[in-house]
This record gives C-alpha cells, structure tokens and sequence, in this order.
C-alpha cells in the first residue's frame, strides 16, 4: 500500500497546492491493494476546487431562473450571473467594449464564433490544432496552415501565410495557446501582431491557457478568446466566448429561442422577430446560471492564488517530472516547438515497446494513477509527432507489446495543475520506469476498443 510521503522541495519552497475536492479520494488497485487517485488528466477536466464548490453549495439554496422573474430568488440569480460576467471579463482583461458570451464548452464557443464570421471570411489555422479550433470553419474559406517546427517558424509561416490575404475580405487566425498534446505556448503575442499587420483578426483557444498562465485579451491583442469552465477547477459545464461585440451584433442568433428574441409578432401568416443586442443575442434558452458562478469562483480563486505562484510551483513539477522520465530510456517525450519551449502541466509520451492504451490501463490498474491515451482530439498534430504514423484504430486498447521498431499510433498524456500533489507525479515516474523496466505484473485484454486487467 503506499503512502504520500513527507512534502518535498517543491512544497517547501513554492507551497501545497490548492485545495481541490478527491484529494482524498482512494481507489482499490487489480492487485488487491488500495492508494490514493493520482489524478493526472487536467487537460481534459480539472477536479473542482474546493472553493469553488463552497460557493456553489452556498448559492444552490438561492438558485433561480436568471432574467425577467419578479421572485426574489430569480432576481437573487440574476444579479449573480450578470456579477460573473463582470468577473470574468475582468480576468480576462477584456476591453470596455468586448462582449463577454457565456457558452457550453470552448467546442461551443468556437462554433458560436464561426457562425458569426461575416460573409467572406477567411479562416487560417494551423494543422496543430485541438479539433475545437480546427473543424468549425466553413471548408471553402479554410487555409490550414503547416506544423512549425518552433515558436518562431510559427509567426513566419503566419506572416508568409496572410501575405497573400485579400485585404478586402476579412479574415481571422484561430491559434491555441498552448497546446493540449504538449503543452508547450504559443508565440500569441507575435502572431497576434503579424495578423493585425495583415488586417486580420485573431482568436485565442485558451482552454489549456487559461488553468495555468494570466491571460490578458487587451495586452495580447487578440480580438476573440475561448474557454471551458471544466478545465479550470469548475466543471460545470459553462464556458466562455470573449472579445470583439461587432461580429456578435451583426450575426444571427446561435439558436433561436426564449432570451435571444426582443419582439416575436405574428401577422400575415409569417413571424417576424426582433432580436436582442449584445450577449442576450447569443444565449438563447434558460443559461447554466450554476456553471456561470462556479467558472467565477474559478477565476477569483486563481487570481487570489497568483498566476505568478502557481506558474512557478507548476514549472518546479514539470522540471522534477521532465528529468524522471528522462532517466528512463524507453520514454520519448513528445515535443512541437522544441525543448526550450515554455510549457503549462501537459506533457505526452511513449514509451518503446508498449502501446500507450496498455500503458496508461497498467498505470491505473496497478498504480491508481490516471492518465489519458490516445491521439487527444488533435489528430494531425499527433501523427506528425509520432512520425505519420497510419491511423490503425484496431490497434487501440491492444495489450501486446509493439513489435521492435514498430510505429506507436498513440500516445499517453499526464497533465496536471494547481491542485497536484508532487507524489502524484513522483508516482508516475516510478511507474512508467518499473513498467519500462519490469512490464506489467497483470494480464491485459482488449474489450470494447479498450486494454483493460483480465480479473
């Protein structure tokens, strides 16, 4: 059974980590023994912070529906939605002007922005993109632009990119932040410039951004930002579509119904329908009020914190965990702009020999740690870092070993943040090295597309 040693280094020198619910959550293991979760998949959602969870449990009993409700308890909610949006645009840095919408996810957010593109549009990204910023754009008025190679090479493949933009047709350049595969940052700043330069707008995919480093839309520039409330300690299923109002004004509604609509008159047979300005245009339908506070608490809980703080503390785990799994032979770690590249807590792996799906049930089975396998929502970006490697989708979930030089087709991601626990990761090295060095102690087999423990 193990145990969570004293606090290291880390801890001493940069503090615990913030409190967040599962903490002390322990989950039995295929070997009979039981150990504390190691929750290694902040990327995907990120446990709840424990503040956060405060201040919903302390506004459940108040809750109501949001926007024209006389009841005290709607105008109680109301009020409180409409003080979230302040928040967030704040934390965002947003200008006096921009317009902050509140959505499902960045999925949602990023359809929402491409629906809005006036006509003509062009739309550049590049091939890297997490599936949310690559596949909302109308195909006709998409450039896909190719891997860099480093933080530079994607600000000139940019720059050589919108040199042939039409500069009467408008034009966007959806970028991410930093990347969900890698984790490494993005040159925002100086592409954001090279866009502008160009008469070209620039939207920010901050889901993996936001969780980790301050983000400023006015001091970045970027006309659009994007993020999900479930990858920054609030998973309640809000999100966030910021910046430029024009756009948002002039575009139809993203669904039509109850709180986008002004004025519904019917005559002469037909409907004709005044819409709403503003955010209300866009968030038709009763709004996830509960989301919308808990993704609030988020933001004034990280900004208490200090992004300063927690960058440090963060870069101080990723150091500790880079150089453990360097003294593992069979790891390569996967890499886009290079090993000098500044990076948030995802980092993706393989290790010779294994297929990752095999690898990341191992981890959990017999460790308790739990990461994610696979290609991520971000396809092209991870057969390019694994060398083009085909998509052989029969592959996925295969306990047996990979056959000497054969190509991996997946990947294993741990990615963590504020909340995690130094053992954690100190467990996860431990336990690809004895699983590199000693293979697995149980029998594996593929079910239902996944590697599962024979029991």
């Amino acid at each position: 059974m193990s145990t969570i040693p004293a606090p290291s280094a880390v801890d001493a020198l940069h503090g615990p980590p913030l409190p967040v619910l599962g903490a002390d959550v322990r989950v039995p293991l295929i070997t009979g023994d039981e150990v504390s979760y190691g929750a290694l998949d902040y990327a995907a959602s990120a446990p709840v912070l424990s503040s956060v969870w405060d201040d919903v449990s302390a506004y459940m009993p108040y809750y109501g529906s949001v926007h024209r409700g006389a009841g005290h308890l709607s105008q109680l909610s109301t009020d409180l939605f409409e003080r979230s949006r302040r928040t967030v645009g704040e934390f965002l840095g947003c200008r006096g002007d921009d317009e902050v919408v509140f959505t499902r996810s960045t999925t949602d957010s990023l359809n929402l922005l491409a629906a809005a593109l006036p006509a003509g549009t062009q739309v550049y990204v590049f091939e890297t993109e997490h599936h949310a910023a690559l596949l909302p754009w109308p195909p006709e008025r998409l450039t896909v632009m190719r891997a860099p190679g480093s933080a530079y090479e994607a600000v000139e493949i940019v720059a050589e990119t919108l040199a042939c933009h039409d500069p009467q047709r408008p034009g966007l350049v959806c970028v991410t932040g930093a990347s969900n595969v890698t984790g490494e940052i993005w040159p925002v700043g100086s592409i954001t410039e090279v866009a502008h330069t160009a008469g070209v707008r620039v939207a920010l995919d901050a889901a993996q951004l936001v969780p980790h480093r301050r983000v400023d839309v006015a001091g970045l520039g970027v006309d659009y930002v994007a993020f999900s409330g479930h990858k920054m300690y609030a998973p309640f299923g809000a999100g966030v579509l910021a910046g430029r109002a024009d756009w948002l004004r002039t575009a139809a509604p993203y669904l039509a119904g109850g709180g986008a609509s002004r004025r519904v008159v019917h005559g002469d047979g037909a409907l004709s329908v005044e819409w709403q300005q503003g955010a209300a245009r866009h968030e038709a339908g009763s709004p996830n009020v509960v989301g919308v506070h808990a993704l609030a608490s988020a933001c004034r809980a990280l900004t208490a914190a200090g992004f300063d703080a927690l960058a440090a503390r963060e870069e101080a785990l990723l150091e500790r965990t880079l150089a453990g799994l360097a003294g593992i032979e069979q790891v390569r770690v996967l890499s886009l702009l290079g090993g000098s590249a500044p990076r948030v807590g995802v980092i993706s792996f393989v290790v010779d020999g294994w297929n990752s799906a095999h690898l990341a049930a191992a981890l959990s089975a017999e460790y308790g740690i739990g990461v994610r396998d696979g290609m991520f929502c971000a396809h092209p970006l991870v057969r390019g870092l694994l060398g083009n490697a085909p998509d052989h989708s029969d592959e996925c979930g295969a306990p047996e070993p990979l056959a000497p030089g054969a190509r991996q087709v997946n990947a294993v991601r741990a990615s963590f943040g504020a909340g995690t626990p130094v053992e954690h990761l100190d467990r996860l090295v431990a336990a690809v090295a004895a699983l590199a060095r000693d293979g697995s102690r149980w029998t594996y087999r593929t079910e239902a597309g996944r590697c599962v423990p024979v029991r």
